[in-house]
């Protein structure tokens, strides 16, 4: 793939990282740093050198913004990731009915148009890195109170952390929103970049878990429509990768690919449902590792290990002989 494809998706203003490819993770990003087996990497691009200064980088001004969204975003954002099937099962009702409505705690990712997003992130001082280097590693939600289905809020983005892993740097882009009651939510994005790390800094922590232990408690299985790429990008992902054929074989897919945080989002749904009575409000937590994609049609197998204060979760596609999709994935919840 050429640099005139990685200009193409800036020109759609859309290349968020979670739209990748699945491939070898790259040297030095072994196990113990969080990435293993197959990885979510951008397409292959011309390569220079553009270094990150970590210490820029972490002493920049946070940007702030105001976002805003109201019940027709919830609802579209539910319908993005397979709610509403059964259409008048009660339980469903509750993620696409004005009337009873709930915000599942994923919908944080793309409030207000999921602005300033990860390609936001990158473009903070400091930070002037190569797309074709990065992956999205992982993500994190912190809720601090429910999130109600119209708000009008603050969102505070900076980065976090700045970690060296020999051959690659990891970033972590923090976005903390809250309204005038109060903080609502605390979303941490763990960047890779290759070729960036070695210059001597702390590794930081491993996001790697061990297997869990013992058979799972629950396994359920979500089919993911044919169109649901499609529709989760109208909530604000409007990479082409997820809906042009032409633009995914140029980037190295025989077709387009689900958005990463689509598959987060059905997976959170699978938890609180299976799980948790359907309350979302008993979440307090969701933290996931990307693993490797998912191609609309294809089928989910998530499997549960249910503790009182969390859930650990592993998800893999059906059709791949159990390919994984997200690793070292747990819900905290009360």
């Amino acid at each position: 793939m050429g640099a005139w494809a990685i200009q193409m998706a800036r020109d759609w203003n859309a290349f968020q990282l979670d739209s990748v490819r699945s491939g070898p993770v790259p040297d030095g990003l072994g196990a113990a740093d969080g990435a293993d087996g197959r990885a979510e990497v951008l397409p292959t691009a011309i390569r220079s050198p553009m270094p990150i200064d970590a210490a820029k980088a972490l002493a920049a001004e946070p940007r702030t913004g105001e976002i805003t969204w109201d019940h027709k975003d919830v609802q579209l954002y539910h319908l993005g990731i397979g709610a509403g099937i059964p259409a008048t099962d009660p339980d469903e009702l509750r993620y696409t009915l004005e009337s009873r409505l709930h915000v599942l705690p994923s919908f944080a990712t793309v409030a207000g148009g999921g602005k300033p997003g990860v390609t936001g992130g990158l473009s903070m001082p400091g930070i002037e890195v190569d797309l074709a280097r990065v992956l999205h590693g992982g993500q994190s939600l912190v809720l601090h109170r429910p999130i109600p289905a119209t708000g009008t809020a603050t969102a505070t983005n900076r980065i976090a952390a700045v970690y060296d892993k020999g051959k690659a740097a990891v970033l972590v882009l923090r976005t903390e929103v809250g309204d005038a009651d109060g903080p609502l939510w605390t979303n941490d994005a763990q960047i890779f970049i290759r070729g960036e790390g070695g210059w001597g800094g702390d590794r930081g922590p491993s996001a790697r878990l061990g297997p869990p232990a013992g058979e799972p408690d629950r396994v359920v299985e979500r089919h993911v429509r044919e169109d649901q790429a499609l529709l989760y990008r109208l909530s604000g992902d409007w990479n082409p990768l997820h809906a042009d054929p032409e633009f995914a074989k140029v980037a190295g897919f025989e077709r387009p690919i689900l958005h990463g945080l689509c598959t987060y989002g059905i997976t959170l749904k699978a938890v609180v449902d299976a799980l948790l009575g359907g309350d979302v409000t008993r979440v307090r937590s969701c933290t996931t590792r990307f693993a490797g994609v998912v191609y609309p049609g294809e089928t989910l197998r998530i499997r549960m290990w249910h503790t009182p204060e969390s859930t650990r979760v592993a998800v893999s596609a059906v059709e791949r002989d159990d390919a994984p999709v997200l690793a070292d994935t747990i819900v905290e919840h009360t």
